[in-house]
This record gives structure tokens, sequence and C-alpha cells, in this order.
């Protein structure tokens, strides 16, 4: 009698933890498979997550102010949408589980469109070309891209420029076989220029950007490159209407030439597509 009793309790214990277990994993989970419209025009704003360290896309003044021409295309396409824009510095590494957690609704900071990449999230219409490139000292050895064997060679991690080297297979005939991955893309050129790497691998955009401001005749940009790609804006795998909407607000800014206007201002020429 007292033993069936103990195993009644134990078995209503084992139900309500199993209950408040379902409970909070669907209280505290996103679901990324679902459209979320309604819950951001409730909010009546939209969350830009980015790398505030990616030149000239989105990053710091000498003010601390966000800057760049992802910060501007964002402020004007998400107004187009009759929204607010709130921009969330995140660690590029975790990009897309900051992402899928709802902690931020796009990632639009030189975003390149890889097939890894779209497997994860769904991304706008291509807006800007990019490619790989490679970017030494002035004073290097380094001529071309085969000149990388036994060579120091770092990006960023979590980078399309990582998920290109490896593709390409050139990884294994670096030095020690392996890439030195960096945090930001400024930390890898602090080491290019410490001596500590022999070249960089980056975006076109940034590098070329950042190499221009430091003083282009210290660096020399290396014949051959890791591939082009096309950047696009990163949007969960449910928000169908979120990306109807940009895609939208980013046609308009291409056709009435704001889009060009904002291109021109940050590479002095419209590469917009």
């Amino acid at each position: 009698m007292f033993g069936g009793n103990v195993m009644k309790r134990i078995i209503i214990l084992t139900v309500l933890v199993l209950s408040l277990s379902i409970l909070l994993t669907a209280c505290g989970g996103n679901d990324s498979s679902v459209d979320t419209w309604a819950e951001l025009e409730d909010r009546g704003s939209i969350i830009v997550g980015l790398d505030d360290a990616f030149v000239p896309m989105g990053f710091r003044d000498n003010n601390g102010n966000l800057v760049g021409f992802d910060v501007d295309m964002a402020k004007e396409a998400i107004s187009r949408m009759g929204m607010e824009v709130e921009f969330q510095p995140i660690d590029w590494n975790l990009k897309e589980q900051e992402l899928d957690s709802g902690n931020i609704d796009l990632i639009w900071n030189g975003y390149s469109i890889t097939n890894e990449r779209k497997e994860k999230v769904n991304f706008t219409k291509p807006y800007l070309d990019n490619l790989q490139i490679i970017v030494s000292l002035s004073d290097s050895d380094i001529e071309t891209i085969d000149d990388l064997e036994g060579k120091i060679v770092c990006t960023q991690n979590s980078s399309s420029a990582l998920e290109a080297i490896e593709k390409s297979g050139a990884k294994e005939t670096f030095k020690d076989g392996e890439v030195i991955l960096f945090d930001t893309y400024n930390e890898a050129f602090l080491d290019l220029e410490a001596g500590r790497v022999d070249v960089v691998v980056a975006d076109e955009v940034l590098a070329k950007y950042y190499i221009t401001e430091k003083g282009e005749e210290n660096y020399k940009i290396i014949e051959g490159d890791f591939g082009d790609e096309e950047y696009g804006v990163g949007v969960r795998k449910g928000d169908k209407t979120l990306l109807d909407k940009l895609n939208q607000a980013l046609d308009e800014m291409r056709e009435d030439g704001t889009a060009a206007e904002i291109s021109e201002k940050w590479f002095g020429e419209n590469i917009v597509k």
C-alpha cells in the first residue's frame, strides 16, 4: 500500500517535470520558421545585426557613431517600410544563431551569399558584388596567389573569405597547413602591419577602403583572388513578409537613384547591382 502511493507520487512528479520542461522550451525558444512580421509591426522597429568594425559597411567613426554604406542603406530601406531601425553589434561567429534566436531580425553588414549560408538563412536579392582579395605589405616578396605556399595567411573567423580559402584547397600549402583567424579584420591588419602574418585575405570593399585610409603606399594587392561573391541581407527562414518588403524597398532605392547616391558617398562611384 505504502509502496503504491510512493510510485503514484513518482509518476505524478515525473509528468509535472516533463510538462514544465516542454512549457519552458516553448516559451524560451524562438521558432525561426514563423513569419514574425506582425510582431515586428507591433514593436515598430527592426533590429539589424552587424560587425561594427567592418569598414566601410558598418563601423565606428572617430566620435563612436555607427556609420557606413550598409548602415545608410538599412536606415533608408527600413524607413521606407514604415519602421524604425535599431543596430545591434554582434559576434560575427554567432551571426546566424543571433538571427535564429530572435536577438536580431536581419544580418546586414557585407554579408556574402554562399551555399552554406543559404541553408541557414534566406537572402534578399544581391545588391553588391565582392571579391576575396589578398593584401600584403608593399615590401613583401609575394607577388601572386601562387607565392602563398609556406606563408602565414590570415582572415576573419566565420567569414566568407575563410569559406573561399577552404574550398580552394590552398590552405594545405600555407605555413603549418592553417589559416590564422581573428575576430575582426582590424586585428588581422594590425598583425600584418606588425609582421606577424604575411597576407590578409579580405573582402575587396573592406580591404581597398582600409588601405586607402591607412596609406596605399604601405600595402599591395596580390595578383589573383579567392573568388567573386555577392552581398545580400540575411533574413530568418520563416520571415517571408519581411523579406518581400525589404526586397521591394531595395528595388525602389535602385530605381529612384537613392542607392546610387549612397554608393557614391562611400565608394566614389555607383557599384550597386
